[in-house]
């Protein structure tokens, strides 16, 4: 079989695509990541408990995480390529409504509206980087990923030099990020009829070839799935307690300002960024089951560690512990796609729902911890988690996730 005739069967990878919904994924999640960094000013202004502001993480999450499953598999039957628009539309309408709310009932309201836009938006994305990747889905999860980690540690610096000095009403401000948003996925959208078709028939030509979608046994998909699933939980567990405590906890222990702790909580979440696209692009070269391995049981010992240190070794700390921590994510989808093809919206919807539920559940269990104890329990208990990361020992070994 000569050169010419091999060539066809790999799919090209779509990179100004990759780039746009890296964008799109930076402006979701940067307006997502608002919430909790303006929770300084909402427990002031509306006198919170860590309680109550566990329950504001809460709310979001699961508002985020429930439609994003149903939403997949709908749109792995009737793809639906403008449906992130449409999500853009309810995360708009979240930014303004938290904006001019005078209520804790009113804040529930508005970041439920922004967690229903997120699940909207997510499984479609999924899709298309999965389509636009070619035969590199660590690169394209990765530029997905590196995208939305970055918009998330964004927003503390936002909060620092907007939120803080304007206050709550400033919030409104930011809708003009959902209207850039929805002007980039309607030229997304366009693309997707070309691309989809593109990797739809590279495919049926590679399995005409013998290169035929390899089917898992139930239990082999079962078992991965629960596996994985155990896996987010410690991950996302871990990282909620910085997203919505790191602030107060260096309020608290160090005695930094707001403005001082949010820029240390932002780059903490740079370091997410680095770390998913350095998994996604490592991925690709020593497999998804040695990437899985390494970023959710290596933090271990810094994770131990951390408790105990100062301000300076803190924030190195921190960082070093999400930048591993943050590339399992990518392994994690796309181990997941690999044991259910053709599952794409359902696996996206799935995984990002979990992301968002189980960081969710976490807030609010350690919010209680918190108002029970304070804030350094919380670390010191958290420190534990990457020992879940054990559980890698029981994933499927699967000839794609190698």
């Amino acid at each position: 079989m000569t050169t010419a005739t091999l060539a066809p069967t790999r799919p090209r990878t779509h990179l100004a695509v990759l780039v746009m919904l890296g964008l799109t994924h930076l402006l979701n999640d940067l307006m997502q990541s608002l919430i909790p960094a303006a929770y300084p000013i909402l427990r002031d202004a509306y006198a919170l408990d860590f309680v109550q502001i566990g329950m504001i993480t809460m709310t979001f999450q699961i508002a985020g995480s429930l439609l994003q499953p149903v939403i997949g598999m709908v749109t792995d039957r009737y793809p639906a390529p403008y449906s992130p628009v449409v999500g853009m539309m309810f995360t708009l309408s979240g930014l303004v409504s938290l904006s001019m709310t005078q209520s804790y009932g009113g804040i529930l309201v508005s970041v439920a509206l922004i967690g229903i836009g997120s699940s909207i938006f997510h499984p479609e994305a999924t899709r298309m980087a999965r389509y636009a990747a070619g035969g590199r889905q660590g690169l394209a999860q990765g530029i997905f990923q590196v995208g939305g980690q970055a918009g998330g540690a964004l927003g503390p610096v936002f909060a620092a030099l907007i939120i803080v000095p304007w206050g709550q009403p400033s919030l409104a401000l930011f809708a003009v990020l959902a209207l850039l948003a929805m002007m980039s996925l309607t030229w997304i959208g366009s693309q997707q009829r070309r691309i989809s078709a593109e990797f739809a028939a590279l495919r049926a030509k590679g399995a005409k070839g013998g290169a035929a979608i390899v089917r898992h046994a139930p239990t082999t998909i079962a078992v991965g799935l629960v596996v994985l699933t155990l896996l987010m939980f410690s991950k996302n567990a871990y990282t909620e307690s910085f997203r919505s405590f790191y602030t107060f906890y260096l309020m608290d222990r160090f005695g930094l300002s707001i403005p001082s702790a949010q820029m240390m909580l932002f780059v903490f979440l740079l370091a997410s960024a680095a770390g998913a696209l350095i998994g996604g692009i490592v991925g690709d070269r020593i497999g998804r089951y040695r990437v899985i391995w390494i970023s959710v049981l290596g933090p271990l010992p810094l994770t131990l560690i951390l408790p105990y240190a100062d301000l300076f070794w803190t924030g190195v700390l921190t960082v070093a512990i999400n930048l591993i921590m943050a590339s399992a994510f990518a392994s994690i989808l796309i181990y997941a796609m690999e044991l259910l093809p053709g599952r794409i919206g359902l696996i996206g919807g799935l995984f990002y729902g979990l992301n968002f539920g189980l960081g969710g559940i976490a807030a609010a269990i350690l919010g209680g911890l918190a108002d029970s104890y304070d804030v350094e329990t919380v670390y010191r208990i958290c420190s534990f988690l990457p020992l879940v990361g054990l559980l890698a020992w029981f994933l499927p070994r699967i000839e794609d996730g190698r």
